[in-house]
């Protein structure tokens, strides 16, 4: 037998009112189409489980969003976009927003059976294409006045000169920008890495 978690009463009852009727309808077809799930809350809103996450919704202050887990595996067949909002169905603001009962209850048996069998979501695959790393003038030009530096700067690694990169132009003030360029010539000009300090001997 499923479970219900009062917490997600709470959440839905915490919910603005036009909200409310959608998180109650999702709620329902889920339970009475799958009778063992269980309920949960997780990342801060009701999360359905059965053998693993089999879909999630939640509310906001102008729409609600509901998604299933492995929804790319479900709704890519049928043409539907699965990076809409939160979940794969857009924005809701009304029940109606919803696909027709009997198609959402399709969805949800298609979940249960991803569950059931174990299916995984195919990884992402990485680019392989390496993004251009785009060093802030006022960098390259104080290294190029280091000869050793500029030298060694050229001789890193792409993730090397990335980390360094980062901590320049990340920093919030000019201030900080001047004194961590500072630095990090004359780590460079020593032959260290960004994270030296952290690396093992």
């Amino acid at each position: 037998m499923g479970t219900k978690d009062p917490r997600i009463d709470t959440y839905i009852a915490n919910s603005t009112d036009f909200a409310k009727p959608i998180l109650d309808h999702i709620r329902k077809l889920v339970h009475a189409t799958c009778p063992d799930v269980e309920e949960t809350l997780k990342w801060r809103s009701p999360h359905f489980m059965y053998k693993g996450i089999l879909c999630g919704m939640a509310s906001f202050k102008n729409h609600c969003a509901f998604g299933f887990w492995k929804g790319a595996m479900i709704l890519g067949k049928h043409g539907r976009k699965t990076e809409e909002a939160m979940g794969q169905f857009g924005r809701i603001t009304n029940v109606s927003d919803l696909p027709k009962d009997e198609l959402l209850v399709h969805y949800i048996k298609e979940a249960i059976k991803l569950n059931d069998t174990g299916a995984k979501l195919p990884a992402k695959s990485k680019s392989k294409e390496r993004k251009e790393l785009n060093i802030p003038d006022y960098f390259t030009a104080a290294l190029r006045k280091n000869k050793g530096a500029w030298t060694t700067f050229e001789s890193f690694s792409h993730s090397n000169k990335k980390e360094y990169v980062e901590w320049m132009t990340e920093a919030k003030s000019e201030e900080t920008r001047k004194k961590r360029l500072e630095i990090a010539i004359e780590w460079i000009s020593q032959g260290k890495v960004r994270n030296w300090k952290y690396i093992r001997k």
